[in-house]
């Protein structure tokens, strides 16, 4: 089984004011997961989510990723343009391609870009590993960014998906 870390939509603008819950420890984690993926020869794959007339726009620095963590050459970058990274995107084509059965998600708003992606992730029948300590998102007016993640990390763990269940593990036991 091939694998693949995916990092979902950690631009520059998860760091704008105001900036994501734990947006500095996310990026440090991250990092440190790229760099144990590359170090491991697995692939890293970027999503990269683009919003016309936002901090998001293509183009800006919000749109940019973080120099800690930003592709490499040999990295693959899917642009989106809504909270699904397999919609209207070669992402899907790309993985099968390269042999890609597992994937590992990390990345950027927990309730709209990770979970949206997750759940395609494990309908198209790939084995999805969320890593529960790395991802993140901003307070929302009726819940706080800590409540979203653990809520969601809940969830991901009760879905039903026969024969093909989302996993999730922390950052420090992902095996690469």
């Amino acid at each position: 089984m091939s694998s693949a870390l995916i990092v979902i939509d950690f631009q520059n603008a998860v760091l704008s004011e105001p900036p994501a819950w734990q947006a500095d420890i996310m990026l440090e984690r991250i990092a440190g997961l790229i760099a144990r993926a590359r170090a491991a020869g697995v692939p890293v794959i970027y999503v990269q989510h683009d919003t016309a007339d936002s901090d998001w726009a293509a183009g800006t620095h919000g749109w940019q990723f973080p120099a800690l963590i930003a592709p490499q050459p040999q990295d693959h970058v899917s642009a989106k343009n809504s909270c699904d990274a397999f919609r209207q995107t070669g992402l899907q084509q790309h993985l099968a391609q390269a042999g890609i059965t597992t994937i590992y998600v990390c990345g950027y708003a927990t309730e709209f870009c990770i979970d949206t992606s997750v759940r395609r992730a494990a309908s198209l029948e790939l084995a999805t590993v969320v890593i529960s300590d790395a991802h993140t998102t901003r307070d929302r007016p009726h819940l706080a960014a800590p409540a979203i993640v653990e809520h969601h990390n809940w969830v991901w763990r009760q879905l039903l998906n026969p024969g093909n269940p989302v996993t999730l593990c922390t950052a420090d036991a992902v095996p690469f």
